[in-house]
This record gives structure tokens, sequence and C-alpha cells, in this order.
């Protein structure tokens, strides 16, 4: 369907997702982080305006276009009329290399470098490391509070105050997205790869949308961490073992979703809808991210998807295992923890997987439910059942929910 054709309340939370924060972005080169509520208040009329409008008259041939052509006149409107920014603000958060009256470019080289300059302007040592990423997400990648909290496996309120004091402290610095130093690039990188690991991994398993697979947040992270690797500062092995990572996971997307938008779990996948380009750029990658003998979590993570992608192999298993035992040592999570158990299961069957997944006591996670539900199914029915049950009442999913229903349809019908 052509854009031009589709409904503006479809259209636009997509367009929203993928267009703020590089607006934002671009916009906050002018303005300077310390005013990035002028930059935020901008976008934001932006996408107001396009619903207003585009209720009344339909969308435009060329929504994207039609939406920086109207960000780029609200930004000189506000710069002509605004006395404040005349008088108290120009000199202050005009970098020494910007003419006044520079134009305000939305080209896709502007809006690439505008991001990543972003990225790694909020992701300052002034903010813990956790506050950096916290505040990238938000302001970047257009993460809710509740989203970020998913990804950090905590409260909503503890985000709110995080993200509260981040702002706080870039506001005090008055520091400008400017040209950094090698070292401080080195300095942050590690902040920013989190940052794009945690926004590819939300468009891959959304916690919290409708939508479990969010393909333009995968593809918005894949680009971004692209560019890294074509400049000699950041093209580093954790750089290019995260994008393997990324071309990995993003070659099944196809397939870990059927007809109906139903999670297909991999033993059931088409291996036909598996994008064979994004696997060989993803051995590409992977190859450049073994140049040195320095091993990340992304290096294990990439090994370990690019097992996935293997059809054949006796021993396919016991790799992916053998990468899950490295990992959980250096990266330890409850996700990576049940991820390793599935491998278990795999290698030495459902019964020794069960005994180790109960040693977790994960109770308050639903996939904990879901991955026991999965392996009792066929040893005791009645309790995969009830695991199920308890995942349903636990996850915030509507798609994972509709899933695990409809698991406990098919085994009541199968073994009732």
């Amino acid at each position: 369907m052509n854009e031009n054709r589709q409904s503006h309340t479809d259209l636009l939370p997509h367009l929203f997702r993928q267009e703020y924060a590089k607006m934002t972005a671009v916009l906050c080169r002018h303005f300077g982080l310390a005013h990035i509520e002028i930059a935020e208040d901008i976008a934001s009329d932006t996408f107001l305006k396009a619903s207003e409008n585009w209720a009344i008259n339909g969308v435009p041939e060329n929504p994207t276009a039609w939406l920086y052509t109207v960000a780029k006149n609200r930004t000189k409107d506000y710069l002509k009329r605004t006395a404040t920014f005349e008088t108290k603000i120009r000199e202050a958060v005009k970098p020494a290399n910007l003419e006044t009256e520079e134009a305000i470019e939305f080209d896709n080289q502007h809006l690439a470098d505008s991001q990543l300059a972003m990225i790694f302007a909020v992701c300052n040592p002034s903010n813990s490391t956790e506050g950096q990423i916290c505040l990238a997400l938000q302001i970047l990648c257009g993460f809710s509070v509740v989203e970020i909290a998913n990804a950090f496996l905590t409260k909503a309120e503890t985000i709110k105050k995080r993200l509260h004091r981040a702002r706080t402290n870039l506001r005090n610095d008055n520091f400008q997205i400017r040209e950094l130093r090698g070292t401080e690039i080195k300095s942050r990188l590690d902040a920013v790869l989190q940052t794009l690991y945690l926004l590819f991994n939300e468009g891959y398993f959304s916690k919290t949308y409708t939508q479990q697979i969010r393909k333009d947040v995968c593809a918005e992270a894949l680009r971004l961490t692209l560019v890294l690797t074509e400049n000699r500062l950041t093209d580093t092995p954790e750089t290019n073992a995260l994008l393997a990572l990324m071309c990995f996971q993003s070659s099944r997307l196809d397939a870990r979703m059927d007809a109906n938008g139903e999670t297909v779990l991999f033993d059931e996948q088409d291996k036909c809808l598996w994008d064979e380009t994004l696997i060989e750029k993803g051995n590409h990658f992977l190859i450049n991210a073994c140049s040195h003998s320095e091993i990340s979590k992304y290096h294990l993570e990439a090994g370990i998807a690019y097992w996935h992608t293997t059809l054949t192999g006796h021993h396919k298993w016991q790799h992916i295992l053998q990468l899950y035992d490295q990992l959980v040592l250096i990266a330890y999570s409850p996700i990576i923890a049940l991820n390793r158990i599935f491998a278990v299961s795999k290698v030495y069957g459902n019964e020794r997987a069960i005994t180790e997944a109960e040693q977790l006591k994960l109770e308050n996670s639903p996939y904990y439910h879901e991955l026991l539900g999965y392996l009792y199914a066929d040893l005791a029915t009645d309790t995969a059942i009830a695991h199920y049950e308890q995942a349903i009442q636990l996850t915030k999913s509507e798609t994972e929910k509709q899933t695990l229903i409809k698991e406990i349809r098919r085994m009541k019908k199968n073994y009732g």
C-alpha cells in the first residue's frame, strides 16, 4: 500500500517512531543540548500539525518530506519571532564554527551525522552509564519510560528519576554537540553500542507494543551501527560484532511471524524465508570482528546467532550451549540464562533443562513460565498449561498473550 493511500491514523505512529528522533537530533545541532526542549517542542508540533492537516486534506504524496519541510519552516519562524532566542540564547548555544544564518538541512547524510553526534553527546561522563543510555533511548530512539524500564528490567519510576537527573546534568553543563576528540569517542563508545543494542532488541522482540516484531526499529539500529563501522575511530571489533549480531537476527524476522501476526517457534520456522543476503553480511562483519583477540558479549551473541542460521550440523546446539556458558559469565541477565536453558534442552533433553530452569527461581518472569511450558509440553500437559497461563498473566505483550492462548487451546485439543 502506498504511503499516500494510508490512513493518517495508521501512518503517523510509524513516522513518529522513524523520524521524530532524527528530526530532534538535527534541530539540537542548532539549539544545543542545554535547550533540547526547544527541539523536542518543534518536532512534536510538526507531528501535531500533520495530524490536524492530514485528517482534513489527506496524507500528502511524500509524507516524510512534508514533515521535514514543516519542521524547517517552524524552526525559521521560531528564530525570527522569539526575542528570547535573539537576546539570551543564540550567542550562548552557537558553536564557534556555526554561522548565524546556517541553513537547516534534513538530507540523509545530515540526519545520520546528527543522530550519531547526538548519541555521543548524550553519552557524556557527567551522567552515570545507565543515565546516558536511558537519555539516549528516550531522545534519540523515541522510547517511552515504560519501554526503557522494560529494557533495563526495572521500574518505570526508577527510569523517570534517572532521566530527570540526566537532563538536569546536561542542562547545567551547557555543552554543545561538537566534534569529539578520539579519546572522548572511545570512552563513550561502550554506552553508544549498548544503546543501539537495546534499540535493536526492542524491534526484535517488543515487550510493550501489540506488534511484537518492529522491523523499522531493527532497520534503524542496523543503519546507525553500520555508520559506526564507516568511521575509523568507531570501526572496532565490538562494533562489527554487534552489527553481525543484528544482521543474523534480522535475517530471520520474516520467519518469526505467521500471516496472522503470531509467533513462530524456531523449530517451526520456514527456513526458506530466511534472508541469505543478511546472513552473508553477518558472516562478513563477524569475520571483521574477529580481527583481534578480544572477545565481548557482542562476539558471543553474534556467534550464537550465527549458529542459529546454520541449517545443518550435528554439533550445532553444543556450540550454541558453549557460547551461552561463556556469555552468562561475562554478561549475565535473566533472559540470557533462560535462553541458555533452551540450548540445554537441545543438547541434554527437557528433563535436565527443567531441573536447571527451576534452579533459576525466576517466577516473576513471563519468559520463565513460557519456557517451562514448552519444556513440560511432552512430559506433563497440565503442568505445561499451568505455566503458560502464568506467563499470560505476567506478560505485557498482547501478541504474546494471543500466541500462548492459542498454544493452550492446541494442547487441550490434542491431549485433553
